[in-house]
């Protein structure tokens, strides 16, 4: 079996070095437009089965020459190039597993599209959207009849440091989205949009983490997907205290605003001017981050109300030298891909994890999960 691994960033290196793991793998090709890091994601596989690649990765006809011939896909790209990543793993007839999670209503457009071709299509298999999604999917399943899903999650620095107490892991775009982008949510059966940093709740995580605060952020593909299982279901991120008001107060002054401004002969949006001068705040003492996550969903089961909750405190992993959120993010993309080569996974069409990694899936999937370190605790709590 040959897979393929668009990006070699932090999160594809990643998804690399686990993938060479898996004994079903016979070959990996690192795709990244730029040499020194196919280089760095070679040099730290350490792994005769992966090979790099130097190409172009923004058409869909560049994408679809480099997946020609190849089983599975793994996409680590900017949210930008992933509508274009579907739409050549669907023209290569190459199954494909993409962590971004955005814009699941434009990409399920593609669904019949995928089924006529052979190939599955999992958006948002990371983390957060990723694992939350198949934990509140699975807590849906086991109530008679679910009220409420909540899924929490966050990378947050182990050491952070002031002003905003916050360190960014990957992607500044991904992180600056959270502050200016409307969240999906259900409410009441009904999918809404709730305004950016909705919400606000303090919560508590066990240490060494402590006290944090949540705002509401989108619940991408869940939201269109089990709404017509619970009543109400919700997305929130986690920071340490402080950081969303701090936040906020630049999205309500138009710091991170899209629309071009002039200064003297030069145009250029607020957000890139943000861009460049939170990205030195946004960093914590060492790179050590934590990624918190539980998921809550209530119901009624057997007549009584029950709650069912999975939760998970995962540190920096000092034994690959990764970052959690490089780990977390990951490996369920990796397992995924996996699972498809060995056709644990059949289904075809655009289908997010929520709809894989439930039932009979379920439990060995977490059983994976902890095999690779990522431990996700599991209580029910029943009232009468």
């Amino acid at each position: 079996m040959r897979i393929v691994v668009l990006g070699t960033g932090m999160i594809g290196t990643t998804v690399v070095s686990e993938v060479a793991k898996f004994n079903s793998i016979d070959e990996i090709t690192a795709v990244d437009v730029r040499q020194e890091n196919i280089d760095t994601c070679l040099e730290i596989a350490n792994n005769p089965k992966v090979v790099g690649k130097i190409a172009s990765l923004d058409t869909e006809e560049d994408i679809a020459k480099i997946l020609e011939g190849a089983d599975v896909a793994v996409a680590c790209l900017p949210h930008s190039l992933s509508p274009i990543a579907i739409k050549a793993a669907i023209a290569s007839k190459c199954h494909l597993v993409d962590l971004v999670g955005s814009k699941f209503n434009e990409k399920v457009e593609l669904h019949q599209e995928a089924q006529e071709a052979g190939v599955l299509i999992v958006p948002g298999c990371g983390v957060a959207p990723g694992i939350t999604n198949f934990l509140a999917a699975q807590g849906i399943e086991m109530l008679d009849d679910a009220e409420e899903a909540v899924m929490i999650c966050g990378g947050i620095p182990r050491h952070p440091v002031p002003p905003l107490w916050y360190q960014v892991v990957f992607r500044l775009e991904s992180v600056l989205g959270l502050y200016t982008k409307p969240a999906i949510a259900v409410e009441n059966g009904e999918l809404v949009e709730l305004p950016p940093l909705s919400g606000l709740e303090k919560i508590t995580f066990p240490d060494p983490v402590g006290n944090c605060e949540t705002v509401i952020t989108d619940a991408h593909s869940t939201g269109y997907t089990l709404k017509d299982k619970v009543k109400n279901l919700y997305e929130k991120t986690v920071r340490y205290p402080g950081h969303w008001d701090k936040m906020s107060v630049l999205g309500e002054l138009g710091f991170l605003d899209d629309k071009p401004i002039t200064l003297g002969e030069i145009t250029i949006t607020p957000r890139a001017i943000a861009e460049k001068i939170l990205a030195p705040k946004m960093i914590g003492a060492s790179n050590e981050d934590i990624t918190v996550l539980r998921v809550e969903v209530s119901g009624i089961k057997e007549g009584k109300a029950t709650k069912h909750i999975w939760e998970m405190v995962d540190l920096y992993d000092y034994e690959r030298q990764i970052t959690s959120m490089a780990k977390t993010t990951a490996i369920p993309a990796a397992l995924i891909a996996k699972w498809i080569t060995s056709k644990k996974i059949t289904e075809t069409g655009v289908v997010p994890v929520e709809s894989l990694i439930i039932r009979e899936r379920f439990q060995p999937f977490v059983e994976e999960l902890s095999s690779l370190g990522i431990e996700i605790n599991y209580k029910e709590e029943a009232f009468m």
